[in-house]
């Protein structure tokens, strides 16, 4: 295959992507309608986001025990999740209260864990050479599609249900088009075999499960900055007397956009200078932006927007680094076992900080509330420059076996 058959392959996959995850944060979104409609509670109103995580970690672990994303085409595995995934986010439009629409939610999840993944491994089909910048790409896709909810509801104040069907719409025609028009590349990952035991075989390798650990510490911050960002803007326009501005919508809207944009130019500063050294420049610029930006909240706005803005660059810009990794250092047959293993450990532990942040900000208020993700990008920097020295050390050890064969 030449290269414009892998860029074409690549900006249809990662249009596409751009549709298959819009409903991950549909219910996020709406969760201010939602509250008010339902009478729920901040903490009720949290698991409509938390049940979706765990959603994914469920179907994560799943297809990671059963060797999914490695036994079927990834092609087809996007498009059936597609439909799953489409139909269970319209079930929330059936539902009234706390505990259906949590469930509702968590069978979304669990059919956007056969998306994320495989869709990674694809894109791996068609990239050896430039692989962290397509990878970016796609990463970015799937980072802007979740703020297109925002977008949605932001466009004119509909109703919450409206956004819910069009996130639907969206994502089955993301399924459909990925069916049609997507191919695999030329570069195919070994066949796997159904085997449950090599979940616990990928993570004896140190250099994957360091990479994985740089994840889990990326997620630790990720999406509960994702989910409680416009509750805290809309804090500071109450500050700044413009409650009720549609202003937050569109700030938010922009840190998804921005990260998006950061996923990319983060794979192509990985391929160019190395994926550790970029996820700690990145990790390091997250945990400042995470404990100083509430300090900012009476600030003006411009300044706030601007930090904003560096937040949503950096909290994401080194995921991509992550699950480049973990396709270089895997077990080849069991790629995307590998890939959906790592994301099953992160999104279980996204669960918590999502409840944490709504703890911290009625404990100490808004202004201190993010600090306490800035422990997750900080423990990142660590595991990073341990595997700059695991891989520093696998070099030489390579070399001095390749001497004496």
């Amino acid at each position: 295959m030449t290269r414009p058959d892998a860029r074409r392959n690549l900006l249809i996959l990662a249009g596409t992507l751009l549709l298959l995850k819009s409903t991950w944060f549909s219910a996020t979104a709406v969760i201010p309608q939602v509250r008010q409609e339902w009478h729920l509670t901040p903490d009720l109103a949290a698991w409509l986001t938390i049940s979706v995580q765990w959603g994914f970690v469920a179907g994560a672990v799943l297809s990671a025990v059963f060797v999914v994303s490695d036994a079927l085409s990834p092609i087809r595995l996007i498009f059936l999740s597609s439909i799953g995934a489409a139909v269970a986010n319209l079930a929330l439009l059936l539902t009234h209260d706390a505990l259906t629409g949590s469930l509702a939610r968590f069978a979304t999840g669990l059919f956007i864990a056969g998306v994320y993944p495989p869709s990674l491994k694809l894109i791996s089909t068609w990239y050896r050479d430039g692989r962290g910048a397509a990878m970016g790409l796609l990463v970015g896709a799937l980072t802007v599609s979740s703020g297109v909810p925002h977008l949605i509801n932001g466009l004119g104040g509909l109703n919450w249900r409206t956004v819910i069907v069009a996130t639907s719409v969206l994502t089955l025609a993301g399924g459909l088009v990925t069916l049609t028009v997507v191919k695999e590349g030329p570069y195919p990952f070994p066949a796997a075999v159904l085997d449950p035991r090599q979940a616990r075989r990928i993570l004896r390798d140190r250099g994957t499960r360091l990479a994985m650990i740089g994840y889990l510490c990326h997620m630790w911050e990720l999406y509960a900055m994702w989910t409680w960002f416009l509750l805290f803007f809309s804090a500071a326009l109450r500050l700044h007397g413009m409650e009720g501005s549609l202003l937050g919508v569109y700030v938010t809207f922009a840190v998804f956009v921005i990260g998006g944009v950061a996923n990319y130019t983060g794979g192509v500063l990985g391929d160019r200078f190395g994926r550790e050294r970029t996820a700690i420049v990145m990790m390091g610029a997250s945990a400042a932006c995470a404990a100083f930006i509430g300090l900012l909240m009476g600030a003006p706005l411009w300044l706030l927007i601007l930090v904003s803005l560096v937040w949503g660059y950096a909290v994401v810009g080194d995921s991509v680094q992550f699950s480049a990794l973990v396709t270089e250092l895997a077990d080849q047959s069991y790629v995307g076992t590998a890939l959906t293993l790592q994301m099953a450990f992160g999104f279980l532990l996204t669960g918590a900080t999502i409840w944490l942040v709504p703890a911290a900000e009625q404990a100490v208020g808004w202004t201190w509330a993010f600090a306490v993700l800035a422990v997750g990008p900080l423990a990142g920097i660590f595991a990073m420059l341990r595997l700059l020295r695991v891989r520093a050390e696998r070099v030489p050890a390579a070399a001095g076996a390749a001497g004496t064969s």
